[in-house]
């Protein structure tokens, strides 16, 4: 590593003001970066120093995707060749999956990470480690078989009018990994949704149907798969979100480490659960031809994309809520906005990038809206106090 750094530290001067490659400042601090921890020290003003950088929370959170990552390779592997009445072995499955994965994964951090380049250098500002979460989530919340065209389309969309022209990591809105989900939804439903998009090369025989799609055509009950299955994550589905045992050890990972909202995720759960068993209550009295109505609660949190996304999406710190008690409302929101949208909505079964996506937008009003109130008590009580 010596011998790395003293080779950066030759040809440094080069990329600083004056050297001949000073244009390309922004790129060479970006590769320094990731190689080495910055030098850089403060000079004036009062800061307050931690072990958490920018670039430890991304690799913090990289870490806790990785089960679920690893676990997606096997199981696009596992579904192809259920699909077609093949036996494979645990290995034979995950190099299926990651010969389909992995292209999906390069594509996203190479497009999104050059136009983060691009602006970085057209601004002349530092590379930000951004996207280095989001580069990765892209691929977890795609079908398996998604061409890679879209990925790229999605992942440049993504970037640009949903991060950068907001100023960038740390400006923006609304999740950028999410806007790119967002994006292929409404760009290219058939590709999106239905039967035929969920396993890799499915067979023509195969249902290939996720348990909400099951719902979605009024099903029974008793054709979904166990409950177990799809805790664990022999499902169909998105390629990271099917099992919900390994996004809770990333959950784990987060909130020891500090780096994601334990209120946040909690609250997400305790939404859609409180609103799925208030279904159950009302359902055969309402509309008891919906199957939704009639899905135990607890289903609700296990389907789809739900605790993929209260645990990696809702928890972004740049777009959720910031103030402790607008994560609980923040989460809540979240949780009854995903399950009213999968019951009420026929036409949409999976309701969690919405709902996530409508409370990005409302986060600063609720932070607003609860730092006011903390306002008028503070100042309710030095009026008491004074008088």
């Amino acid at each position: 590593m010596k011998a790395l750094r003293d080779a950066i530290d030759k040809i440094k001067p080069q990329f600083e003001k004056g050297g001949k490659l000073s244009y390309l400042q922004s790129t060479f601090d970006a590769f320094e970066t990731f190689l080495f921890v910055p030098n850089k020290t403060t000079k004036i003003g009062s800061h307050i120093r931690d072990h958490i950088d920018m670039k430890r929370t991304m690799s913090v959170v990289v870490i806790a995707i990785i089960p679920a990552l690893l676990f997606g390779m096997w199981n696009v592997g596992y579904q192809y060749n259920l699909s077609h009445g093949e036996a494979a072995s645990l290995w034979d499955n995950f190099l299926f999956g990651f010969i389909k994965v992995f292209p999906i994964i390069v594509v996203s951090y190479g497009v999104g990470l050059g136009i983060e380049f691009i602006f970085a250098q057209f601004r002349g500002h530092e590379v930000n480690e951004g996207f280095l979460v989001s580069g990765m989530l892209i691929p977890l919340i795609v079908p398996p078989d998604t061409p890679l065209w879209m990925v790229a389309l999605a992942t440049a969309f993504a970037v640009v009018i949903g991060k950068e022209v907001f100023g960038g990591t740390g400006m923006n809105i609304l999740n950028p990994a999410l806007t790119a989900r967002a994006f292929l939804f409404f760009a290219y439903p058939s590709d999106m949704s239905g039967d035929k998009v969920w396993i890799a090369e499915k067979a023509d025989a195969y249902s290939g149907a996720t348990p909400l799609g099951n719902l979605l055509t009024n099903q029974p009950f008793d054709t979904l798969p166990s409950a177990s299955d799809m805790f664990w994550g022999f499902i169909p589905g998105s390629v990271g979100e099917t099992s919900t045992f390994l996004i809770l050890v990333g959950a784990l990972i987060l909130m020891i480490t500090g780096i994601g909202s334990w209120r946040i995720m909690l609250s997400v759960f305790l939404g859609g659960f409180g609103l799925a068993a208030l279904f159950n209550l009302i359902g055969p009295y309402v509309a008891p031809d919906n199957a939704y109505m009639a899905l135990p609660a607890y289903y609700h949190l296990i389907m789809g994309g739900f605790a993929f996304g209260a645990v990696f999406m809702a928890t972004d710190p740049v777009s959720a809520s910031q103030t402790n008690k607008g994560k609980w409302i923040y989460g809540i929101l979240i949780g009854v906005m995903a399950v009213l949208i999968r019951v009420l909505n026929p036409a949409y079964p999976e309701g969690m990038m919405l709902a996530i996506l409508f409370m990005n937008v409302f986060a600063p009003l609720i932070d607003h809206y609860v730092v006011e109130g903390n306002i008028k008590k503070r100042m309710k009580r030095a009026k008491l106090a004074t008088a």
